[in-house]
């Protein structure tokens, strides 16, 4: 079952009333708002063609991921939506001694095409790494007309199926109006790059004024207001946490404003993910009332391995897939004079090696 059927419209949270949606651009696909962008789609879109997976976000940002045949390894594709954009191909595989000795090669079908990537980092960083721009349209072009590609790192080698690959490039082509034009990922035409239409202009989410947090926050030993604790909810989550004492001893509060107090309660936790029920009361503990934030899929009303900053007024989510994070879904809500709105939603469906920077996003904001 698909992760991601996206809520996007006017998603509201129900924190003391209401609530908005929202996400940050990435740096290596770069978005930016056109008042006189032309009405291309606005809403994320997902689709799978056999061994290739493409997602567009809000702003139109495209991304096509393929797969190894066998073992851990991906290629991702990002382009940006409107006439100026260029794409951008990044690599990586796991290799046995978990990082690589040099740079990383891809080739197609056995052929002579090699695109060298910019240097592989140190052990410390992901086995990752992107293809230089001045061989990016070439593998591109190779890749929409082939059947396999190689990664090469030293003696190492993964090999990518290539099979869906022209059709998730033509479908990013037909969302971001590029057919038939020389920006074309798979479809190049006559058409000039200045027919492309700008990307849609994405909402805007302005944090609420930070507040001092005066006895609020992480310290050890918090107690919830009574009025909290007596809650169903709330009672079934300390049933469901109370082999481990550490955990249900682990309260979070933030003050939000001067009439709002955020609660995190401990409602479960399994090896690498735990979750917390959120709350707001008044400042003197009434009006308790449960939140529920939107999502990659249904509202959610538990967040997985959550943190609220009360400097940036935001909570950040990541909900692994499996231990090693590379795959489930990020996100991020902003505290605003209208309650927590969606800030931003990256989400990676299946596991195949995929460091959560190189995810795809689904929704965007400035």
């Amino acid at each position: 079952m698909r992760l991601f059927g996206l809520v996007v419209a006017a998603i509201a949270v129900t924190a003391c009333g209401e609530g908005s949606a929202a996400k940050s651009p990435e740096p290596d696909v770069g978005r930016t708002g056109n008042a006189k962008a032309s009405p291309i789609p606005d809403r994320p879109g997902e689709r799978t063609f056999r061994d290739w997976y493409a997602v567009c976000d809000n702003a139109n940002a495209c991304y096509a991921f393929g797969r190894a045949s066998e073992g851990v390894g991906w290629v991702r594709i990002a382009l940006a939506a409107g006439p100026d954009a260029r794409p951008g191909v990044v690599v990586g595989f796991w290799p046995e001694n978990g990082s690589f000795g040099g740079p990383l090669t891809a080739r197609v079908d056995g052929t002579d095409l090699i695109a060298a990537t910019d240097a592989v980092g140190d052990e410390d960083d992901y086995p990752a790494a992107t293809v230089r721009a001045d061989q990016v349209t070439r593998l591109i072009d190779a890749m929409g007309q082939g059947e396999a590609m190689t990664l090469a790192a030293g003696a190492e080698t993964v090999t990518i199926s290539l099979s869906g690959a022209a059709a998730s490039l033509l479908w990013i082509d037909e969302r971001q109006g590029r057919l038939g034009t020389s920006t074309a990922l798979i479809r190049k035409g006559d058409r000039t790059a200045s027919s492309v239409p700008a990307g849609p202009v994405v909402p805007e989410v302005t944090p609420a004024p930070a507040v001092s947090q005066g006895r609020y926050g992480d310290q050890e030993g918090q107690t919830l207001p009574a009025a909290v604790a007596a809650l169903p909810d709330v009672v079934q989550c300390r049933a469901d946490t109370d082999f481990n004492p550490d955990l249900q001893a682990a309260i979070v509060s933030a003050k939000l404003d001067a009439n709002t107090v955020l609660w995190g309660v401990p409602c479960g936790a399994g090896a690498y993910n735990f979750a917390n029920a959120w709350f707001t009361t008044r400042p003197d503990g009434s009006n308790p009332r449960r939140l529920t934030f939107p999502s990659t899929g249904e509202p959610l009303d538990l967040l997985v391995n959550a943190a609220y900053d009360p400097a940036t007024r935001v909570i950040d989510a990541f909900d692994k897939g499996r231990g090693l994070g590379d795959c489930g879904t990020a996100s991020s809500w902003t505290w605003t004079d209208r309650g927590f709105v969606l800030r931003s939603g990256t989400a990676m469906p299946d596991c195949y090696g995929v460091p959560s920077e190189y995810w795809p996003t689904f929704w965007v904001t400035r």
